[in-house]
């Protein structure tokens, strides 16, 4: 008993000893943490949960990404070596995604409408690619569209058009946007030839005479790039001739008309008018009705093809029909402007229709779409009108507009 007492005593005084001897600053105390230890309780902001790599969300994103990725690729207007087989990959990866992957794609140019918008049939399309061109070539030029349909009623066409006026002449197409060829050879695998392509194509296939209707509304920037490309080839042909665009020669300022615009503008007009449910354009008038024709607009001098197209309206009496432009190119044209002169004339109802020779992307997007910055958004939005209605059209589908690219070619031809 003695004996445990005893030991009990020692280990009592050791424990003592060591509580206030052995402090030292080798070991800190429960109250304060040493300094490279991290507080038990320290006031953070909430870091946000990251999603483990590998996991069903990141591939979702990562797939989608490098879709993206790929589709930007392509999205150029220089065509190299590698075009062919990067609009294949683009579309590999597409094709690849499920229907959820395919919301998520977004790049610099790409979205989930890129491929995934329904735009028609492409099979109903001919891309008059083909080899077997006799002496005579007659070649199409087009800025080009990625909606299907509206290349088969617009632009095929004319070319059909063209096509039948001329049976002795082959007809070839060649598109002068590089990146719409290569959206729809990776959608649709139909392969469009650009203009050295074309140009190329004919020289090989033994072309002797070779005339280029260009089907742009003017002597504008696509018109310019044409005819440079026309000129680096021309020792290749026994004779080589460019004819005139649809609205035919620019002029110096905006009073200058002829009458290749007159016949746009009365066949645009009553196209219109016939669209409308109207028998002609003073019933519309008479009901409140403005028709506006949407053009492109740009910076080039030939943007006073604008101004002269209202000119050419005002002329034939048509005095509720009103020229815009996408860019705003000439000032008048602007959507701002145009939205003042159609309700200070008086008009309570407004019908959109694109003075375009394709009804492409700017006609369904920057026309009709439903983004805030689309004309009909916002001539809905100015609260001056009683309705605003768009007709989705070309001018290519129009006949007398496809029978004024027909006498154009005729005229060089003779």
């Amino acid at each position: 008993m003695r004996r445990n007492m005893s030991v009990l005593l020692a280990a009592l005084l050791a424990l003592a000893l060591c509580l206030s001897g052995c402090g030292s600053n080798e070991t800190p105390s429960a109250a304060e943490p040493a300094a490279d230890s991290a507080p038990a309780e320290e006031t953070q902001e909430p870091e946000e949960a990251e999603v483990p790599e590998g996991s069903e969300e990141a591939s979702d994103q990562e797939k989608a990404d490098e879709a993206a990725a790929l589709i930007d690729a392509i999205y150029v207007q220089q065509r190299t070596d590698e075009t062919d087989a990067q609009c294949a990959a683009a579309k590999a990866a597409w094709d690849a995604l499920t229907d959820a992957q395919k919301e998520l794609v977004e790049g610099e140019e790409a979205d989930p409408d890129y491929f995934g918008r329904d735009t028609g049939d492409a099979s109903k399309d001919d891309p008059r690619n083909q080899d077997e061109i006799r002496e005579n070539e007659l070649l199409v030029v087009s800025f080009g569209t990625s909606f299907n349909d509206s290349r088969v009623a617009d632009i095929k066409g004319i070319e059909d058009a063209l096509a039948a006026a001329n049976p002795d002449w082959s007809v070839r197409r060649a598109f002068t946007a590089q990146i719409i060829i290569n959206h729809v050879q990776a959608r649709d695998d139909e392969k469009i030839d650009n203009m050295q392509q074309a140009l190329d194509r004919a020289a090989a296939s033994g072309v002797k005479n070779l005339v280029v209707q260009p089907t742009h509304l003017m002597h504008g920037a696509e018109y310019d790039e044409l005819m440079e490309a026309v000129e680096g080839c021309k020792d290749k042909f026994e004779s080589v001739k460019v004819a005139e665009p649809l609205l035919g020669e620019v002029g110096t300022d905006a009073t200058v008309i002829n009458a290749d615009k007159k016949a746009v503008a009365e066949a645009v007009t009553a196209e219109a008018v016939k669209d409308a449910g109207y028998d002609s354009l003073d019933a519309a008038k008479e009901d409140g009705v403005a028709f506006v024709y949407l053009g492109h607009g740009t910076s080039h001098t030939a943007k006073v093809s604008y101004s002269q197209m209202q000119t050419q309206m005002n002329d034939l009496g048509y005095d509720n029909v009103f020229i815009g432009t996408v860019e705003g190119e000439p000032e008048e044209t602007a959507c701002e402007a145009v939205i003042e002169a159609v309700a200070g004339g008086g008009y309570r109802k407004v019908i959109l229709r694109p003075l375009m020779v394709v009804a492409g992307d700017h006609a369904n997007n920057d026309m009709a779409g439903g983004d805030e910055d689309s004309w009909k958004s916002m001539f809905t939005a100015s609260g001056k009108f009683d309705s605003v209605d768009v007709q989705i059209a070309g001018l290519g589908r129009i006949p007398a507009i496809q029978d004024l690219y027909v006498a154009h070619t005729a005229a060089v031809m003779e």
